[in-house]
């Protein structure tokens, strides 16, 4: 696992912390990404993905409604919406390649999700990105 995929999962991490407990201590989440991640750099990647997801929610959330045609983010397995928060920020915000986000998401998908994460996360994913571009 290269060393910013190890970074996206402990995003991922406080993201699904985040998201089921929403009242949670911020400073305890960025302790919690300096003790998983070895290196500045690695973590400030990592604080800098769980910063654009929290200040950026809404309108990723949004996005996502739109694009996951039948599927409301309630009925969305907690796993695969934060997934989902965290490969469509990537797409939008950060300097990532589209495909090199959506593999990422895919990934942490199926290391964490159900055995159909990665596939729903692929096509929301791949459709999200034909919307942008089209």
């Amino acid at each position: 696992m290269s060393r910013r995929s190890r970074a996206r999962e402990v995003a991922l991490q406080v993201l699904f912390q985040d998201d089921l407990n929403p009242g949670s201590d911020k400073a305890s989440a960025d302790e919690f990404l300096a003790a998983r991640l070895q290196g500045e750099e690695l973590t400030q990647f990592a604080r800098s993905l769980v910063a654009g997801v929290r200040r950026n929610r809404s309108e990723l959330d949004s996005l996502l409604t739109k694009t996951a045609d039948h599927w409301t983010l309630e009925r969305m397995a907690a796993t695969d919406r934060n997934v989902l928060r965290l490969g469509v920020y990537e797409i939008l915000h950060a300097d990532t390649p589209s495909r090199v986000a959506i593999n990422e998401a895919v990934e942490l998908a199926k290391r964490f999700g159900s055995s159909h994460s990665a596939q729903f996360v692929n096509g929301i994913l791949d459709r999200f990105i034909q919307k942008d571009e089209g």
